[in-house]
This record gives structure tokens, C-alpha cells and sequence, in this order.
């Protein structure tokens, strides 16, 4: 799969039987079994280009690869025959031929990602391992409020994990909304791209707020203090969905 045409394909995952999108040595990413079913429908595995790295756990209802191949299979009809070769946590939902020098994780101009929350006493069955649950209640409009602290572009270097690439901490994130609907309580951020876990330590930094464990109106503070010590836990990776990836007009999904 080193040949002329590039296709970029768009898949969904539950990630829960996962250990990320990534190809990993001792556990099974995304990754992985998607390569399994492009080497039984065009016959090699091709070098996949992610849009990201995902934790484990963390789901996708819009993820973006891209590859090279001979194949002269049409883009109507891979999904097709890769999802009759994919279990049924993972799904191709569409692909188009895409320039030469695209490369879905370079190419994107920024990212979506939505956290959801059931504010309940109560579990949801069907949402077990979909969504975190918080049983104290939340005001989704006071943490709306406070989620506007971290528009504009900033070093999160306070709201990355260790573990994480060393290198510069500054982002810019141009949307962040706090909606409630009706249990669920959405957190939708977007960016030009996000640090190791960051997107979970700002909503943890959230319900540390909406807890009374965090003070009202820290967030500025913490930002400009980089410390990651002052911000609040990291919310469980079952609630972190990647909603969407933009790419500029001419690579437009």
C-alpha cells in the first residue's frame, strides 16, 4: 500500500476494549485491528497516518487516518468492505481521495472534543463506561461561565499529565461550552490541538470548581501558574469523546 492514490477515511470507535487509537506491543489499539481489515480487503497493512494519539477508553464519534495504496478500490465502496471485516465497536463511515501530501494528523487545522457527564445519584445501564458519572449536582450554566477562562491561546502547561511529548505548552482553544441536557451535562472544547490528557484535567479542573474543592474564578490563576499540582483531577477517560477534526477547505471530511 505505497502507491499513488491517498485516501483519508473516517471511522468511529467505542474505545472501551481499547488501549487508544495507537498500535501498541502488549495491548490492542484501534489501530491495529483496522490495519487487520485493510490487509484482508486490498491485501497489506500500509502505513496508517492517524489524526492523534487517544487514551485508553477514549472514544471517537469522528476520527481521521490517511494511507497510500495501489488499490483501485472505489471510496464508495471501502467502507463497505472494511466494516464487514471490523467488530462492531468500530466503524469506516466514509471515505474520499485526498492530495498527495496530505497527512491527516498534519494537515488538521484543529480539533473537537466532547466530555460527557450523567449528573445522577442513580447509574444509566446504557451508558455504563460511556459517560462518567458525578452524583452531586451541577450548575452546567455557572461552569459554562467559568469554561470561558480558558479561551484565547495560552502554555497549558498546568493542564498537561506527565507522561506526555516534552516541548511547547502553548495552545489555542477558541470554544468551550458547558450544555446541560437533561442528565447528561456535554463539555465541548475545541483547539488548535491539545496537550496529554489536557482536555480531561480542564474538565476535572470544572468539577473541582463545581465540587467546592476549587475556587470560583481560579482558572486565570492556574494557567498562569503551570503547574499542574494546582489543577484538578483528570476525569476518567470513559466520558472523552474526539467529536470532530477541521481540515482547511481544499481537505475538507
Amino acid at each position: 500500500m505505497s502507491g499513488g492514490r491517498n485516501l483519508l477515511l473516517t471511522i468511529r470507535f467505542v474505545g472501551t476494549n481499547y488501549a487508544g487509537y495507537q498500535v501498541q506491543q502488549n495491548a490492542t489499539g484501534v489501530c491495529t485491528v483496522l490495519q487487520d481489515a485493510l490487509e484482508r480487503v486490498l491485501g497489506s497493512r500500509g502505513d496508517v497516518k492517524g489524526v492523534s494519539r487517544t487514551d485508553a477508553g477514549v472514544h471517537a464519534g469522528k476520527y481521521c487516518l490517511s494511507f497510500l495504496t495501489d488499490s483501485t478500490v472505489s471510496c464508495d465502496g471501502l467502507p463497505l468492505a472494511l466494516n464487514a471485516h471490523l467488530p462492531d465497536d468500530i466503524a469506516v463511515t466514509s471515505c474520499r481521495e485526498v492530495p498527495p501530501d496530505f497527512h491527516a494528523r498534519y494537515s488538521a487545522t484543529g480539533k473537537e472534543y466532547t466530555y460527557k457527564l450523567l449528573n445522577s445519584r442513580v447509574r444509566d445501564p446504557f451508558l455504563v463506561g460511556l459517560c462518567h458519572r458525578v452524583a452531586y449536582p451541577i450548575d452546567a450554566t455557572a461552569l459554562h461561565a467559568q469554561a470561558q477562562d480558558f479561551l484565547g491561546r495560552h502554555d497549558f502547561s498546568a493542564f498537561k499529565a506527565k507522561g506526555g511529548k516534552p516541548g511547547d505548552a502553548v495552545r489555542t482553544v477558541t470554544h468551550f461550552s458547558v450544555e446541560r441536557q437533561d442528565e447528561l451535562i456535554l463539555f465541548t472544547v475545541r483547539g488548535d490541538g491539545f496537550l496529554y490528557k489536557m482536555v480531561r484535567i480542564m474538565v476535572g479542573t470544572l468539577l473541582g470548581i463545581a465540587s467546592g474543592r476549587l475556587p470560583a474564578g481560579c482558572i486565570p490563576e492556574i494557567i498562569a501558574g503551570k503547574d499542574r499540582a494546582r489543577a484538578g483531577q483528570t476525569a476518567p477517560a470513559c466520558g472523552l469523546y474526539l467529536s470532530d477534526v477541521f481540515y482547511d477547505y481544499s481537505h475538507r471530511t
